[in-house]
């Protein structure tokens, strides 16, 4: 009998957030379970009047020509390395403005910063693209205007793609890194304040203390943040690569990546290619996440995600 009133007890109490959370789990099952099906068109000859289930399977066909296409090594490599390069570099300055802010003790000027660093987040790419545009012009960019100030050539940039994985990853990384700062300050804030006290007591300086202190109570967030995004490591930013980079072919050896590849290929109506490329990079991203965290739980078993 006790054991049935406390079980009628903890749902009567948690009614209350199960009722709030339901529509998000409803939405969560209409968007991200039900189209699972649709999975079953990277296995098939896909004709929109047969429908799905109608139309002809050819098994492993449609990864076939990805994989065996010139274009497979290339943009594997290019997503997986701007994805690396990502993690390494928002890790980096992420971490270093927190530790900046942290240590910032005038409030407004706290505030006025994290604005400043949030603010590119919320911008559109398109906007972020035109404003990479204004800088980068081979004919009315500032950056070309500064060089011929100086006697240089200005730079043709939109048609020399070496200069683009730098690119890219600072224009990533400025749109980012405020999101990031303060998801490690708001951990920050949390420190134990007794133990800086008593390093400071001890002699040690700033920088000992950061190194000490601040930066080891940040590792178990870092070491969460960088499991989550191996998980997308085969997934880039489509956005950013084709967007930024105007899609122009002259810059595919280093900004094609899956995602701008499989985009090309449902403007072909290739859809059950498209949906193989897709279904191969979650799959991957997948295996990639269970994997880090695996190693991580052999290291560190109080910091892996499961």
């Amino acid at each position: 009998m006790k054991k049935r009133k406390l079980s009628k007890t903890k749902i009567h109490e948690t009614l209350e957030l199960t009722m709030l959370a339901l529509p998000g789990i409803v939405l969560l099952f209409i968007f991200n379970y039900l189209p699972i099906s649709g999975v079953l068109i990277a296995f098939k000859d896909y004709n929109p009047n047969k429908g799905i289930w109608g139309s002809p399977w050819v098994g492993f066909d449609n990864f076939k020509f990805f994989f065996t296409s010139q274009d497979a090594v290339r943009t594997i490599r290019n997503t997986v390395g701007y994805s690396l390069a990502f993690i390494i570099f928002e890790i980096i300055t992420g971490v270093t403005l927190a530790i900046l802010f942290y240590n910032l003790r005038n409030q407004k000027a706290l505030k006025f910063y994290n604005t400043v660093v949030i603010l590119p987040r919320f911008l559109s790419m398109v906007i972020v693209a035109y404003i990479v545009y204004a800088l980068l012009s081979p004919t009315s960019g500032v950056f070309n205007a500064i060089l011929r100030q100086f006697g240089a050539d200005g730079i043709n940039w939109y048609g020399e793609p070496v200069y683009w994985p730098f690119i890219l990853t600072f224009v990533h990384i400025w749109c980012t890194v405020g999101m990031k700062s303060i998801l490690y300050y708001a951990s920050l804030v949390g420190i134990d304040t007794g133990l800086l006290e008593s390093a400071r007591m001890d002699g040690a300086n700033k920088w000992q203390e950061t190194w000490h202190i601040v930066i080891p109570h940040l590792i178990p967030l870092i070491i969460i943040q960088t499991i989550m995004s191996m998980g997308h490591i085969f997934n880039g930013d489509f956005g950013l690569n084709y967007q930024v980079t105007k899609n122009i072919g002259a810059l595919y050896p280093t900004t094609d990546i899956i995602n701008t590849y499989t985009f090309r290929a449902l403007q072909e109506a290739s859809l059950e290619r498209g949906a193989a490329v897709g279904l191969f990079q979650n799959g991957a991203g997948c295996i990639m996440l269970i994997l880090v965290n695996a190693i991580v739980r052999k290291v560190r078993p109080e910091d892996s995600l499961f």
